[in-house]
């Protein structure tokens, strides 16, 4: 337990660093682009990210579980095999992107070059998520902590730097913003690759046992495979959230113009403010997937028990006073940083989303490192069927509008965190009459 915690203090410093800096990045995006340029990079960026995904294929979950559940002896032939299967899979990738990427239509309303940026960071991604899961399965979280700090830094300084000397039309400046997304990403890359050459090297002065390569395919892709497919449907869910909701609040009565300000001020502005804290959880979730794996793997279903309610508590601890916070000093934080008083009540109405994301994010990898995505696929999607039903049915009405979006959005991540948190409660033996009953059906 003192390896979790020493880890998770690094990372809650390092990501809470991260948050900063991301929080004065979206102040010059906002500041810069506009609000009705803030609303179209907040619709486009989901597109983006699921394609970030899809280069990524969770090998940062795979791998990590992989290694935290191996002795060292396995690891530097689990990493030639992995590596191998990264190669081709980026290359079968790229191809699809070039052929799929230039015709997908959201990419019309933007830049030409806005589709070539995106398609150059797929080698980037896959090879720096074969790091970072080698060092989260080492747990050596020092490594993840600077490169996170490093990507949202990098883009800072970018940022900063572009738009102090140059002046760009609106389209021109939604690339240089994906621009500097980029190329964050990139010296990310540049980082994580060096060190992980160098422990590379030592791992090959350990005396090794061979694994076949077969062996570590089938435990990669039956973990990648269902995870991306979570990851995936997330995405996507939030692609076309964006869309959903503008639809809705555009039918409640609102021109398209200003459906696209509202939007922009929710999600560039209140959730920006709102998602601030949930650094912590996804500190959370960095270091629980191969921790819960561990634990599992050795049928240490007490440690288990102690350890989801040392993140139940901790969660509490921070999450509470954030969003009571965020509820009674919405309009000085949005007017301090934003210079926005309309985004201060879509922070308050938005306050039991935010407190219940920060349960869900810990929730989801505990979810991982029991083996059950499977579960956590099946919450997601009730969850979002749930959310987009009252999205539609309550935003679309005109005494509601975006209110009403905010209702569907609530109802939706307390329905999620609600099947994840029994779920997992099941699973490692906690019941309503004794905490410490350990039933599993595998046992």
């Amino acid at each position: 337990m003192s390896t979790f915690f020493k880890g998770m203090s690094i990372l809650v410093v390092a990501n809470f660093l991260g948050e900063i800096v991301e929080f004065l990045v979206n102040m010059i995006l906002a500041r810069e682009l506009g609000e009705s340029g803030m609303g179209h990079y907040m619709t486009i960026l989901p597109t983006i990210f699921l394609i970030m995904l899809l280069a990524n294929f969770e090998l940062p979950v795979s791998i990590s579980k992989m290694i935290a559940e191996h002795d060292e002896s396995y690891h530097r032939s689990m990493m030639r095999h992995a590596i191998r299967l990264a190669v081709v899979f980026t290359t079968v990738l790229l191809i699809l992107a070039a052929i799929v990427i230039p015709i997908i239509p959201v990419f019309n309303e933007y830049h030409p070059l806005l589709k070539w940026v995106v398609m150059s960071l797929i080698p980037v991604m896959t090879i720096t998520a074969i790091a970072r899961g080698f060092f989260m399965g080492k747990q050596e979280m020092g490594r993840i902590a600077v490169s996170h700090f490093l990507r949202r830094a990098v883009q800072l300084v970018l940022l900063s730097a572009v738009f102090q000397y140059f002046e760009f039309g609106s389209e021109t400046a939604l690339l240089v913003a994906f621009c500097t997304l980029a190329g964050s990403e990139l010296v990310v890359f540049l980082y994580l690759l060096h060190h992980f050459i160098m422990s590379y090297q030592k791992i090959k002065k350990v005396p090794g046992k061979h694994v076949s390569g077969r062996e570590v395919r089938k435990n990669l892709v039956e973990v990648s495979v269902p995870t991306t497919g979570l990851r995936i449907f997330h995405s996507l869910t939030h692609a076309v959230q964006p869309f959903l909701i503008k639809f809705a609040i555009v039918s409640a009565g609102l021109t398209p113009d200003m459906a696209t300000e509202q939007f922009g001020m929710m999600a560039g502005i209140a959730m920006t403010i709102g998602f601030f804290p949930a650094f912590i959880a996804h500190s959370f979730l960095i270091i629980l997937i191969p921790t819960v794996s561990k634990a599992y793997a050795e049928k240490e279903f007490v440690k288990l028990q102690k350890l989801l309610q040392q993140v139940m508590l901790l969660t509490l601890f921070y999450g509470l006073p954030s969003v009571t916070a965020f509820y009674f000093l919405a309009e000085p934080l949005t007017m301090t940083f934003f210079h926005s008083k309309q985004a201060a009540v879509f922070l308050q109405l938005l306050a039991p989303y935010f407190l219940f994301h920060y349960f869900t994010i810990p929730m989801q990898a505990y979810l991982i490192g029991l083996g059950l995505v499977k579960d956590a696929f099946i919450h997601s999607v009730y969850a979002t069927i749930v959310t987009f039903a009252l999205i539609y049915l309550v935003g679309s009405r005109p005494e509601w509008g975006m209110e009403g979006v905010i209702i569907g959005m609530n109802t939706g991540s307390m329905v999620i965190l609600l099947m994840h948190y029994m779920t997992i409660c099941k699973k490692i033996g906690i019941t309503w009459l004794s905490r410490n009953t350990i039933r599993d059906s595998r046992l």
